[in-house]
């Protein structure tokens, strides 16, 4: 286990999965059939995202941003077994944290396929979420920085390479103070990042 912020409940475990199991939950979710890529409007401009994706989860687990409503896909059995194993390992860090009831599936192609600067705050999420990432397939740096333009100038941006396997937990505070991003690198194989969460029903 890697503490990549000090004084933030920020953990990193970048081999968290054996590689025989991470190798074998790859091919699994990339044969998955029901990868979607929707478009989103942004400056009044109407795009495809630059990625597809899957939002699973139970039944209820509705999850809106960009102002576009999912309503999640059953849960796949291997990510249902994965959503509890990470909710055992976020409470050995966060005793009363909520159990992941739903998870956003990511796929990228390749490294020119990519994830803006955003925060995970959206209201179902709560006042102050808790998400565990697992990254699988090419290895790719998670980029952080502060949300204020104040302490991006007293705590420089971070770079997190997210290994095939690894999880990447994020407590409370982490998605009010800082913001991510997945910016695009010269990379020629594909990933799968799966965001456990828990949505308020």
């Amino acid at each position: 286990m890697q503490h990549p912020l000090p004084d933030w409940p920020l953990w990193y475990f970048p081999k968290a999965l054996p590689t025989d199991k991470a190798d074998h939950l790859f091919k699994a979710l990339d044969a998955l059939e029901h990868w979607q890529q929707p478009s989103i409007t942004l400056y009044g401009k109407t795009h495809p995202i630059p990625r597809t994706q899957i939002w699973m989860g139970a039944d209820g687990a509705d999850y809106t941003y960009s102002n576009q409503r999912f309503e999640p896909s059953p849960w796949h059995p291997s990510v249902r077994t994965l959503a509890r194993w990470l909710t055992r390992l976020t409470r050995h860090y966060i005793d009363d944290a909520p159990a992941y009831n739903s998870v956003l599936l990511n796929r990228y192609q390749d490294g020119q396929q990519r994830m803006g600067w955003h925060s995970d705050d959206e209201p179902e999420l709560g006042n102050a979420p808790i998400i565990a990432s697992l990254s699988l397939g090419a290895a790719r740096p998670f980029r952080l920085r502060g949300r204020a333009r104040e302490a991006r100038e007293i705590t420089p941006s971070q770079n997190i390479w997210l290994a095939h396997g690894s999880v990447l937990l994020m407590g409370r505070g982490i998605q009010t103070h800082w913001q991510h991003a997945l910016l695009p690198r010269a990379i020629k194989s594909p990933r799968i990042n799966l965001t456990f969460r828990h949505i308020f029903i």
